[in-house]
């Protein structure tokens, strides 16, 4: 299958692209890719790309970018890459290690009630594990996964 509509855009995409993509769509839990894919697709079944970023709301540069990702790379190029800066504060182990403190009686840790607030379970994970958190993070990673 050849895009050749737009004097800039001649891709190919192999035979099964289509069937990719409806991979994609049914099995990505993200919605940025969710909304990328279906973009692609639209672009892979022969629309053109200003009609498909005008109708899904993309720049006509962003949905360029993503079918020459996806014509290079499949899928993979509609994920996101990692972006440069600080790294996590909040490592695996560290989510894990507030997990196991969750789970245990606050009295034990030296609390002064019988439920956990984020500030004390902060409180008690520097003292464990040497890494100081606000609470409001505390309270992010606990959301995030309960």
């Amino acid at each position: 299958m050849e895009i050749t509509r737009m004097r800039t855009l001649k891709l190919h995409f192999p035979d099964d692209a289509l069937s990719t993509l409806d991979t994609c769509l049914k099995q990505t839990k993200e919605a940025r890719v969710f909304r990328r894919a279906q973009a692609v697709r639209q672009v892979v079944k022969g629309q053109r790309l200003q009609t498909v970023s005008d109708t899904l709301q993309f720049t006509y540069s962003a949905l360029r970018k993503w079918v020459y990702r996806f014509a290079s790379q499949g899928t993979q190029g509609l994920v996101d890459r990692p972006r440069s800066g600080r790294p996590p504060k909040i490592t695996c182990e560290l989510e894990q290690h507030l997990h196991r403190l969750v789970d245990q009686d606050p009295l034990q840790h030296g609390a002064l009630s019988s439920q956990w607030s984020c500030r004390e379970l902060a409180t008690v994970l520097a003292r464990e594990t040497g890494v100081q958190l606000g609470r409001e993070s505390v309270r992010g990673v606990l959301k995030k996964t309960r």
